[in-house]
């Protein structure tokens, strides 16, 4: 099974690693076929192991190769990076911005129905959706390259941390839906729907730097600055709303090492 994975092109594992992030969105929506909500600590647990797997991979996984790469391309290093990081955080921030000014605007009508609700909440979670899905392409596409930090085992960890953070996603979709009067079934299709743009912007990002070698050190960069601001705006704040943050700490810690190991060993 493992050589069959390494013996497929990049973007066809990048393919694969999305349709899993994709299938923990759509696990995780599907909650909503035997609970109304999931317990704080389970949820911090998750959160924070995905928050470590995610901060360890920018560097290890995203920052680090892109350094190697601007160097070998002769490119500014500092410049690249620096741009490339702070565009990633930028993007989600500004569309964060757009999705609450619509929100603010389909709150103050007069009637707002339950399609307008689904599609709203939906969108809000596919817009982080879409630069994890391009963070795991790139991830992939980087191997092509063969840059002595970034290797197929750290891309699969990468995938499975923005995997694992899908998971609350799609309960956070199907789960309010629910409470609103959603049927399930109804509620667990726009749950799982927020995932599924990831498989497209995977295969996207890791077709992009196969082919635009000189993209490669900005668009890892970017991935990093998006991963980060997803740690920091989304994450983190969802963990700790009620000042009780020992669990996520914790398996941010493990989260964190876990990456830090496997990429050192391998």
């Amino acid at each position: 099974m493992t050589r069959w994975f390494c013996s497929l092109a990049y973007y066809q594992q990048a393919l694969l690693a999305t349709l899993f992030t994709w299938g923990v969105t759509a696990l995780g929506a599907s909650l909503v076929c035997f609970f109304r909500s999931i317990r704080k600590g389970v949820m911090d647990s998750m959160l924070g192991f995905s928050a470590g797997i995610m901060t360890a991979a920018s560097f290890w996984s995203l920052l680090l190769p892109a350094s190697e790469m601007a160097e070998e391309l002769g490119l500014h290093s500092c410049a690249v990076l620096v741009s490339g990081f702070l565009s990633g955080g930028l993007l989600l921030f500004f569309g964060d911005k757009v999705f609450m000014a619509a929100e603010k605007r389909t709150q103050n009508a007069r009637a707002l129905g339950a399609k307008k609700r689904s599609v709203m909440l939906v969108f809000s979670i596919t817009l982080h959706n879409i630069p994890e899905g391009l963070c795991i392409g790139v991830a992939f596409g980087s191997l092509a390259y063969g840059a002595h930090s970034s290797n197929l085992a750290s891309a699969c960890l990468l995938a499975l941390g923005i995997g694992l953070q899908n998971f609350p996603e799609g309960a956070a979709v199907s789960l309010p839906l629910r409470r609103e009067g959603a049927s399930r079934r109804r509620a667990f299709f726009w749950g799982q729907l927020s995932g599924a743009v990831e498989p497209a912007a995977g295969v996207a990002g890791a077709l992009l730097v196969t082919y635009v070698k000189a993209l490669l050190p900005f668009c890892l960069s970017f991935a990093a600055g998006a991963m980060i601001y997803v740690v920091a705006a989304e994450l983190v704040p969802e963990s700790s709303y009620d000042g009780k943050n020992g669990a996520f700490a914790f398996f941010s810690l493990v989260g964190f090492a876990l990456m830090m190991f496997l990429d050192m060993i391998f």
